[in-house]
C-alpha cells in the first residue's frame, strides 16, 4: 500500500526502521507477511547480486543502526522487492535496491522509488545518492526516469573473478518538497 492506496491492485509497499533492537512494522499488519521478512530479502538479493550478496545476518547488522531502514514491496503475501537505505541529517542513500527477476519489469522498483521519496520528504532529506553498475541500463534508465542523474564515474570499480572491470555511475536526485 502505497500512502494508502494500492499499486497495481496487489502490490503494498512497507517500512521497516530498526527501534530498541526490534524491527517494526509500518503501513501493513504483521499478519500480511509470510514468513521472515530478513530471510526473504536475502534471498532476492542473493539472485541479484551473485557476486556480492548480503547476508541475512548482514542485513539484520544493517538494520540495527537506527540510520537504516528497509522499505519492501509485498505481492499476494510474498515479499517480492526492497530497498535498504539510510538517512544521515538531510542525505538519503540508497544502499540497495532489488526485484525479485519473477516480478521486474511490472513498476514494482518505480514504486518503491516513489514511495521513498515522499517518506524521504517527511524526514527533511534534501537529496538522494545511489550507486549503480554502468552496464546495468535498466536500473539506469529507471533511475533517469525518476530524477536522478550521473554526478560521477568510478573507473573499474567492480572487480569480480574472470571478468573485465565494470564502472560505478553515482547518480543523485534532489528532493523536492
Amino acid at each position: 500500500m502505497i500512502n494508502g492506496a494500492a499499486m497495481d491492485s496487489e502490490v503494498y509497499i512497507k517500512h521497516y526502521a530498526q527501534v530498541d533492537s526490534h524491527i517494526l512494522t509500518v503501513d501493513l499488519p504483521q499478519s500480511q507477511i509470510v514468513g521472515d521478512v530478513l530471510q526473504a530479502v536475502a534471498e532476492i538479493e542473493a539472485i541479484v547480486q551473485p557476486y556480492d550478496a548480503w547476508d541475512r545476518q548482514s542485513i539484520k547488522d544493517l538494520l540495527s543502526q537506527k540510520i537504516n531502514q528497509l522499505l519492501i514491496a509485498i505481492k499476494a503475501g510474498r515479499i517480492v522487492g526492497y530497498c535498504l537505505y539510510q538517512v544521515v541529517f538531510e542525505q538519503a542513500e540508497v544502499l540497495r535496491i532489488a526485484t525479485h527477476p519473477d516480478y521486474q519489469r511490472q513498476g514494482i522498483a518505480a514504486g518503491m522509488l516513489d514511495d521513498l521519496f515522499r517518506h524521504l520528504e517527511v524526514q527533511l532529506a534534501t537529496s538522494i545518492l545511489l550507486e549503480v553498475r554502468a552496464d546495468n541500463t535498466p536500473a539506469i534508465e529507471l533511475y533517469q526516469r525518476h530524477g536522478f542523474a550521473t554526478i560521477h564515474q568510478r573507473q573499474g570499480y567492480y572487480r569480480y573473478a574472470n571478468q573485465s572491470p565494470v564502472d560505478a555511475l553515482i547518480m543523485q536526485r534532489l528532493i523536492l518538497s
